[in-house]
């Protein structure tokens, strides 16, 4: 079977963070929003979403100036149709309010049928 072109890309994402999605990952790492496990750019199909939280079928996306909302359009309703709820957050919105931002997934996450492992 041949290797998924998408991991490599997936882990350079990882490795390259920006400073907004390396702050975002601090507060959901390790279980830390009521037992949600989030991870980090994690390949979903042909696309690598931001954060992904499986139990609640949540993906969150940061959104700096380099989105267009043509693709991020198409991206979303592909994901959709594939039973995942998507988040969207611009990056100031982390830098400048992440108590907003996490209060935020965590409504999302606690309106799933499913609960954290």
């Amino acid at each position: 079977m041949k290797p998924s072109p998408i991991k490599p890309v997936a882990r350079r994402l990882r490795r390259d963070s920006t400073d907004v999605e390396k702050k975002l990952w601090q507060r959901l790492r390790n279980r830390q929003l009521e037992g949600f496990k989030f991870r980090r750019q994690w390949p979903i199909g042909p696309y690598v979403p931001d954060f992904v939280c499986f139990e609640a079928r949540l993906i969150i996306e940061l959104d700096g100036g380099q989105h267009t909302a043509e693709n991020d359009t198409a991206r979303t309703a592909i994901l959709e149709r594939a039973g995942w709820r998507l988040l969207r957050f611009w990056n100031n919105e982390v830098s400048e309010n992440i108590e907003g931002v996490l209060e935020t997934i965590l409504r999302a996450v606690r309106s799933t049928p499913f609960s954290p492992a």
